[in-house]
């Protein structure tokens, strides 16, 4: 069983294709490795709901974006894990995090936790190696332990400043996978407007708000859906050369591949003709 880490490409998808009809997720887990994509990111997920996508394709990576360590046991997530790899070598990467304490009422001491999580990975039977498992990280001690006990990170609405940030604290070596939410509209009314929509659950939850306020921003900024700065900041919209240039912002950050998220008027629709758009601009 190798313990290397896949190449993952350039870019990938984040996405909630998991939660879709089997055959949907199929059909469309298809399309996006023709479409050249390297990863699949499959949000608030776990590696059952991975197996099968891994399954319908046959050269893109997959990978959980993420699993909530409160909710999958880690002897399970290695089981799960040991007999994917097995079918499916060098496939699957196992991105966890600790979600969020207005997520669930299980939520102590993260970082702790996490600590005691990657322990027993690697005391299973059949281990999920370093190299193929990354953690959702914001702040500097979650970074740290992506660098030292992981393959490296997948920070989520994060700004290009964010994404150098991190880079500086995982060096050079670790992969940084940061999420970008794109939206395909010129208009500024529309194209912020849509990105609200996209931002208005994270705005309540304290671990983001926390990374944004780290960042420079003020409770102002955080008021009323989000401030024009604030959603400039951590989303792409616009035009083709615009976006384009957003995605080599977070590039020339430090990141070694960008998780495209389309952000559409529908959340519940896969936003499939997006996805072949982002393609074509990033040919």
């Amino acid at each position: 069983m190798s313990s290397e880490t896949p190449s993952i490409g350039r870019y990938g998808v984040f996405s909630g294709l998991a939660w879709q009809e089997a055959g949907v997720r199929a059909e469309a887990a298809a399309e996006l490795e023709e479409l050249g994509f390297g990863t699949i990111w499959l949000g608030n997920s776990g590696v059952e709901k991975a197996a099968d996508i891994v399954g319908a394709t046959s050269r893109i990576v997959v990978g959980t974006s993420i699993q909530s360590i409160w909710h999958h046991d880690a002897a399970d997530t290695a089981e799960r894990y040991a007999e994917l790899e097995a079918a499916h070598p060098g496939r699957f990467l196992l991105g966890l995090g600790v979600s969020h304490p207005e997520a669930t009422d299980v939520y102590q001491r993260p970082y702790g936790a996490m600590v005691a999580y990657l322990d027993a990975l690697d005391r299973a039977p059949a281990p999920v190696p370093q190299g193929r498992r990354l953690l959702a990280a914001l702040g500097p001690r979650m970074l740290g332990l992506a660098r030292d006990r992981a393959a490296g990170a997948l920070p989520y609405l994060v700004t290009a400043e964010q994404v150098a940030a991190s880079r500086e604290v995982l060096g050079e070596g670790p992969l940084l996978v940061p999420e970008l939410g794109v939206v395909l509209e010129t208009d500024p009314e529309r194209a912020r407007t849509l990105a609200r929509g996209g931002l208005k659950l994270y705005l309540g939850l304290r671990n983001y708000v926390n990374n944004w306020l780290r960042g420079g921003f003020t409770e102002d900024d955080l008021a009323g859906g989000g401030s024009d700065r604030l959603i400039d900041a951590l989303f792409a919209w616009g035009d083709e050369e615009r976006i384009r240039a957003r995605v080599e912002d977070f590039q020339a950050a430090g990141a070694d591949q960008v998780a495209l998220q389309a952000i559409t008027v529908s959340g519940f629709d896969l936003p499939r003709e997006e996805w072949r758009r982002l393609a074509e601009i990033l040919r």
